[in-house]
């Protein structure tokens, strides 16, 4: 009988080995059936008891590269988001971006003020009569979490600016507490019940941040393999948050040594 082999998840826990899940990851960046399942059993073959869920990862990055580019880069999200960082305001114009093709006018950095204090809001988002306001939360470390004591803060913050004088009656106003991260089940439970809405990693399930990215094809600049930390800076700060941005004629302007890479990069995730 074959021993069952053990996996060190993100959290420093053990986990049962799951072909399904690596099966699942492939096909979800984009990569065919044959490919995932090829995938799948080669990584089913290298892996070992205590192997991390970043070996996996890297590994699987390394064979969708081989046999499907655009897969590769897509399946790269999840860290492309984490590379946002160490500084939550690239993340903050990443969201700014999200609501704007989803139809908002959004403004970010606002001082609202509130019954007792002022705060500083991360975006207003303003569509028809409903105003979203917003606070992100952004998490840099792998498998961190947005947890209740955030959840609390955030809602008692859009209690003290419902009771003050800055709502207008005319207009719906509804809190969102937006993280590139996953919400900890308090956090979930807690927002549902005082009606603040929420957006992250895969929650709402089917309607997650990843859905929407993948939805108006607003991938982080961050998810191209020759963007590094010091690139993204460069980049974010001169108005480029997304692979969409390289194709407009600001990107043009810009002088760095990887340009042409990220360019081609660039088209074989999103012009294909």
């Amino acid at each position: 009988m074959k021993k069952e082999i053990y996996v060190i998840n993100l959290r420093g826990e053990k986990e049962p080995f799951s072909f399904q899940k690596v099966y699942r990851s492939a096909r979800n960046a984009g990569a065919s059936k044959e490919v995932a399942l090829k995938i799948a059993k080669e990584i089913e073959k290298e892996a070992f008891d205590g192997i991390s869920t970043s070996q996996i990862f890297d590994k699987v990055f390394k064979l969708l590269l081989k046999e499907s580019p655009q897969s590769a880069i897509k399946f790269n999200l999840k860290k492309a988001m984490e590379k946002l960082g160490p500084t939550g305001f690239p993340f903050e114009k990443f969201v700014a971006k999200i609501f704007e093709f989803e139809g908002f006018e959004v403004k970010t950095n606002q001082i609202v003020p509130g019954f007792c204090v002022n705060y500083e809001i991360d975006f207003l988002a303003k569509k028809e009569n409903l105003i979203y306001i917003g606070e992100c939360k952004f998490r840099q470390e792998p498998g961190g979490r947005v947890d209740l004591k955030s959840a609390l803060a955030n809602h008692a913050r859009f209690l003290d600016i419902e009771k003050g004088k800055f709502l207008n009656s005319k207009m719906k106003y509804k809190s969102i507490l937006v993280t590139n991260a996953k919400f900890t089940t308090e956090a979930i439970k807690y927002s549902e019940c005082v009606g603040v809405e929420l957006l992250g990693w895969k929650y709402p399930k089917g309607k997650g941040l990843e859905f929407l990215i993948e939805k108006n094809k607003l991938y982080p600049i961050t998810i191209l393999p020759s963007v590094n930390h010091f690139v993204a800076k460069e980049l974010i700060l001169q108005g480029i948050v997304l692979v969409k941005d390289i194709f407009e004629e600001k990107f043009a302007k810009i002088k760095i040594p990887e340009k042409e890479k990220i360019l081609k990069e660039g088209e074989i995730l999103i012009k294909k």
